[in-house]
């Protein structure tokens, strides 16, 4: 047993287990994407609802999937699935009402 500490060159009591740093102590840790995307997504959810715009109702589920794509687990997720229901509804609600191809927007 001897042996074995001798051969064995780290030292225990420098061992120190990682802790990320927690972003109470320094705030621009934290990454404003996903809250951001979040915000667009609702935008153009209503843009695409309101003036029918099938668009902006794609452009905002592509800002829902990257919200969701860079949030933390830790977050709350009621926020981010609305964001979500409600661009998906953009979609369906937009090609409900007109079933014809989307027509480039130029």
């Amino acid at each position: 047993m001897s042996f074995n500490n001798m051969a064995d060159p780290r030292r225990q009591n420098k061992i120190l287990r990682y802790k990320p740093p927690s972003t109470e102590t320094n705030p621009t840790l934290e990454d404003p994407t996903p809250d951001y995307m979040n915000l667009l997504g609702m935008i153009f959810s209503m843009c695409g609802l309101m003036l029918k715009l099938k668009w902006c109702a794609w452009i905002a589920v592509y800002c829902s999937f990257i919200s969701f794509a860079n949030s933390r687990s830790s977050e709350d997720t009621k926020q981010m699935m609305s964001s979500f229901m409600l661009s998906i509804s953009a979609v369906v609600m937009s090609y409900l009402q007109n079933p014809q191809p989307m027509s480039p927007p130029w």
